[in-house]
């Protein structure tokens, strides 16, 4: 059992992928482990704060599963950590950051502190957050011409501006550390 009670569902069907973040996060963290999609859904409940999820697995991709979870009731924040590249279809989805394998223990905790940390914030705050990871995992892999044709990816910025000018009171609100947290997060994607 973790020192805390967050509780971290990490979904891989690569069953040592699984096992490994599972031994490195169990240290400090409570946490289920599942070796594909399905088992996933049967693991997940409201209990769940923070889901590591593969995106490529065979009985049901994490997009399929990710999904089925934003459908269900609970406030579980969920990291897509994948071998496969963001492209535009990531603009679809409501995952709460991205992380490409390999992925070290360092940036497992990272991301679970930062999705622990977003999950204080009012739900404005949590999808302005999102919208500019999208944005951010985006322009880590596209070059700048095939952002600026894509007509997603302008109706992202256009969706960025859009809540950034209704957070300003909000924002206004957040502590220099969480500030600076989240300017550590976009600049490290």
């Amino acid at each position: 059992m973790g020192a805390d009670s967050t509780l971290v569902l990490v979904v891989d069907d690569e069953q040592d992928i699984a096992d490994t973040y599972s031994h490195i996060l169990a240290e400090d963290y409570d946490v289920r482990t599942a070796y594909g999609g399905e088992e996933a859904l049967d693991s997940y409940d409201e209990a769940v704060d923070i889901v590591l999820l593969d995106r490529r697995m065979p009985d049901r991709s994490g997009d399929e599963v990710l999904e089925e979870i934003r459908e269900r009731p609970g406030e579980s924040r969920v990291a897509m950590v994948t071998a496969v590249n963001p492209d535009f279809d990531v603009l679809e989805m409501g995952f709460d950051a991205y992380v490409t394998k390999p992925v070290s223990s360092e940036d497992l905790h990272e991301t679970i502190e930062q999705l622990l940390t977003r999950s204080t914030y009012k739900d404005e705050v949590q999808e302005y957050f999102a919208l500019v990871t999208k944005r951010a995992t985006l322009e880590a892999e596209k070059s700048g011409g095939e952002l600026e044709t894509n007509d997603q990816y302008q109706s992202l910025l256009d969706d960025i501006e859009t809540k950034q000018a209704q957070l300003e009171d909000t924002v206004g609100d957040l502590t220099m550390d969480d500030y600076a947290a989240a300017i550590r997060n976009l600049q490290s994607r």
